[in-house]
């Protein structure tokens, strides 16, 4: 469509709004994120990860699932491909890795993703019919494919990335829910957009 705003342009003007807030915003909303999370159906496998780089949300968030009985996976930087996975068992178990990520210490499970019911994606952006913008590597497009086909997969972003819509590529999985800090859960992809 002409005029229409490619992926690079989505993610240099989100990536400048999150870099523009302050540390009080980001906490406030990264408390909601964990209230938010903690008022849902928890199943007992969850896959999430550490948000960094601004992304929303905070280990708060992971505590909120191990608190509502959920045994959390995160994942594991390794070569390119689909994410190895861990779990997390609290943040002192956490160490510093490869693109300024926190990971588990604990043991590597093999294709873990296909336990978890419940898989928390980070995203830039996401669209009311489920695109997601990602930052660009395809680490989680080339994993969600051997997720379960019914995880329910929810985007993680703030209320201002949730938009009515975003350019998609043929490779692009589409999310079933976003979660956002203020205005909670969203079902993507069909008319209304609350639970």
């Amino acid at each position: 469509m002409p005029g229409e705003r490619d992926k690079h342009a989505w993610r240099v003007e989100i990536n400048a709004r999150r870099a523009a807030l302050t540390a009080a915003e980001h906490e406030t909303e990264a408390r909601e994120l964990a209230h938010n999370i903690a008022a849902l159906d928890v199943p007992a496998w969850v896959c999430a990860y550490v948000p960094v780089r601004g992304e929303p949300g905070s280990t708060a968030l992971l505590a909120a699932l191990r608190a509502a009985g959920a045994r959390v996976l995160l994942p594991v930087t390794g070569p390119p491909g689909p994410l190895r996975w861990a779990e997390f068992t609290g943040t002192d178990d956490l160490r510093r890795a490869r693109f300024g990520l926190l990971e588990p210490a604990g043991e590597v499970l093999a294709d873990a993703i296909a336990l978890a019911e419940l898989i928390l994606v980070p995203a830039l952006a996401v669209d009311r019919r489920g695109v997601r913008l990602g930052r660009g590597a395809g680490y989680y497009d080339r994993t969600l494919a051997a997720a379960r086909p019914t995880a329910r997969l929810i985007a993680v972003v703030r209320d201002d990335e949730l938009l009515d819509r975003l350019p998609e590529e043929p490779h692009d999985l589409r999310m079933g829910w976003a979660l956002t800090p203020h205005g909670g859960l969203h079902r993507l992809g069909r008319e209304g957009d609350a639970e």
